[in-house]
């Protein structure tokens, strides 16, 4: 493992004079990085709600070629897995089986995030999901790919949308094969949920730095709870979010890498177990950090940086661009609002000061 992973992070953006950096992981206990990966692209995906496109072209999930280069790109960039999106069905186990296997040659590591909630965010019947998680158990489990930690994780995505009944239904006889992991929102939402689960991943795409200074505190706060229960923290990092064209209304904007940097710091100074960046290829909500054609490879560049890599060599590729008509740019000012920066840090040095007291 590397042992100046995040060196970079924790260095970054020390402006107006010298401000004290997180406590980096040591060689000993590094943090795993990982990245939100969707296995459910068809040629036809790219038709809808885009404004950016794969550098790799409109490609479909079951082209191996186009799965082995994510997982070598990533690997280059320093993830070392992803938390992959699935539930049982025909077409998503299929791929998952082919991600699985060339996990297994490029020798990466995945994490499960079980999708509990249908397209209309209803929540899945409770039989529904404790089969599925048998399935994944009996099939899948016993790959080397999902030993990052004790036992398999299964992060079950909208359990907020579930009572503690229902939780302990599809929890209380898996836990001794999976590390099942809630996603919910804030610490009051964790500790409802604390003794039926293993711990929490907060899927917090759309977090805009400069608008919620005090964040730190929110994801520090959720990761003492989640640690004072023994259970498992991912915290959450993206280099931005514009989901309007499938229904959302609010917008982050990357400012050409700063964005990224910040939560990437942030999502550390919360003490995770792995940090869970959103996303590889969440091309609709614009959080994927993929090679594409508007932002190239710049943000596998800025990991690369982060955790004293080379930078990943990262080819020319004939992409299959939709027409004009699916297609829109970025626009408006990219420029760093310092000071929301700098409150960032403080209120993150101020969390610190007080948990190690």
């Amino acid at each position: 493992m590397r042992s100046s992973k995040w060196l970079g992070v924790i260095v970054v953006l020390l402006v107006l004079g010298s401000v004290t950096p997180v406590q980096a992981a040591s060689e000993s206990d590094p943090i795993p990085t990982l990245a939100y990966y969707y296995i459910w692209f068809d040629s036809t995906s790219w038709r809808r709600a885009k404004t950016d496109y794969p550098l790799l072209g409109n490609y479909s999930s079951d082209d191996r070629t186009i799965m082995r280069q994510h997982i070598q790109w990533a690997k280059a960039a320093g993830i070392d897995g992803f938390i992959v999106s699935w539930k049982s069905t025909d077409v998503l186990n299929r791929r998952l089986r082919q991600l699985i296997d060339l996990s297994e040659e490029e020798d990466f590591k995945l994490v499960m995030i079980y999708q509990g909630l249908d397209f209309e965010r209803d929540p899945l019947p409770v039989e529904r999901i404790a089969s599925d998680l048998d399935h994944f158990v009996q099939d899948y489990a016993d790959s080397p790919v999902f030993d990052l930690f004790a036992r398999p994780v299964m992060i079950w995505s909208g359990t907020w949308k579930f009572s503690e009944q229902e939780i302990e239904r599809v929890t209380q006889d898996r836990r001794d094969r999976l590390l099942i992991l809630a996603t919910e929102r804030n610490r009051d939402g964790y500790l409802r949920l604390a003794k039926l689960v293993d711990g929490n991943a907060y899927y917090w795409s759309s977090v805009n730095p400069e608008t919620f200074p005090s964040y730190l505190e929110k994801l520090a706060g959720m990761g003492q709870a989640i640690h004072e229960y023994g259970g498992l923290w991912i915290a959450p990092a993206a280099p931005g979010f514009d989901a309007r064209l499938v229904g959302g209304t609010s917008v982050v904007e990357r400012l050409e890498g700063e964005t990224f940097r910040v939560e990437l710091n942030t999502a550390i100074g919360s003490s995770p177990d792995a940090v869970g960046i959103i996303s590889w290829n969440e091309f609709s909500e614009n959080t994927h950090i993929e090679p594409s054609q508007e932002y190239g490879s710049q943000y596998l560049k800025i990991l690369s940086e982060i955790q004293h890599l080379p930078p990943p060599q990262i080819g020319e590729f004939d992409s299959s661009v939709p027409a004009a008509e699916y297609a829109e740019t970025f626009s408006g000012s990219r420029l760093v609002a310092m000071g929301s920066l700098v409150v960032l840090m403080l209120v993150g040095l101020v969390v610190i000061a007080r948990r190690q007291n």
